[in-house]
């Protein structure tokens, strides 16, 4: 009875533990009723020096030339895919032959799976922050590195593409199937199957996606792997407030429905000694200040007055 009585007491202790050793974030820390670890207490990675996410200062990137355009491929295609509540966001699974290559990328990264960040406040649900300025929403399409044997622990193993999703006045019908699955996964650990949609219905459009910034970071949730390549794109996704707004309403992070799963974002991290670069934009291509490249022409139109 004893040695019963030990082993459950033991399996008690054990069942805590694990609680207490969960990982969420700051919301839900600050919740009496919780009892997991917030992001000043994640394990793994997360106390590194090279974490993620970041505020982005647009003025102090470096313009890198080798960072052309992506090339997309299977984004196009229209496919019912897995929707799932993992209790910490909402997550999309990608089927193979969905990659990118490009984009300054060493070789070819196969999708796996996008999910997103969000709050209530539209000025508060973004990871990365641009010029100190956070966003409604973030979302990231996760892609991992085609990798050889002789590849061990490489720092570009995952790429991941990162969208900031800022309110906008008309509803956006590339996100209606993934908005209307969310009435069905409100609780953790539940799933569903989206109606037919293609990644592309959810981003802008692709001639808008050749301006992004390039930094080496981490994943924004435990381990913390600093091992993404990261590419934060300049053009936003606009959702109206309502699609926004059902993401926090439709979503729990528990199974007894207590408590809203929104603000499931983590604090940004200090860039260190690490460069964000940016891509060629339009309006960038000229090579020399606008001054040097009109001296001739104002020259020629001074002396023909004086003609």
């Amino acid at each position: 009875m004893r040695l019963l009585l030990a082993a459950l007491a033991l399996a008690l202790a054990s069942s805590r533990a694990d609680a207490e050793s969960h990982w969420c974030y700051d919301i839900q820390a600050m919740n009496p009723q919780y009892s997991c670890q917030g992001p000043d207490h994640w394990g793994g990675d997360c106390q590194k020096s090279h974490q993620s996410p970041i505020d982005i200062i647009t003025n102090k990137t470096r313009l890198d030339h080798s960072l052309g355009d992506f090339s997309f491929s299977g984004y196009d295609k229209k496919q019912r895919r897995t929707v799932q509540n993992n209790g910490h966001s909402v997550m999309v699974s990608l089927e193979s032959g969905v990659e990118i290559n490009g984009g300054g990328l060493a070789t070819h990264y196969r999708a796996t799976q996008l999910h997103l960040h969000w709050s209530e406040k539209v000025d508060k649900g973004s990871e990365h922050s641009l010029d100190g300025q956070h966003f409604a929403m973030e979302m990231h399409i996760v892609h991992e590195k085609e990798m050889s044997l002789k590849e061990e622990n490489p720092k570009d193993k995952i790429a991941v593409l990162a969208f900031l999703v800022e309110e906008g006045n008309e509803l956006n019908e590339g996100f209606w199937p993934l908005v209307e699955a969310l009435d069905l996964v409100p609780k953790p650990n539940m799933s569903t199957t989206m109606e037919p949609s293609s990644i592309m219905d959810l981003l802008p459009k692709k001639e808008k996606l050749r301006h992004y910034f390039r930094y080496q970071g981490s994943l924004t949730t435990p381990n913390c792997d600093e091992t993404v390549v990261w590419t934060v794109f300049k053009e936003h996704i606009q959702l109206h407030k309502d699609q926004i707004l059902a993401f926090s309403q439709k979503l729990y992070y528990d199974k007894e429905r207590s408590m809203r799963m929104t603000d499931n974002v983590r604090p940004l991290q200090d860039l260190g000694d690490r460069l964000v670069y940016t891509s060629q934009a339009p309006g960038q291509l000229l090579p020399l200040p606008l001054p040097a490249l009109l001296m001739p022409t104002l020259t020629c139109l001074v002396a023909g007055f004086l003609r």
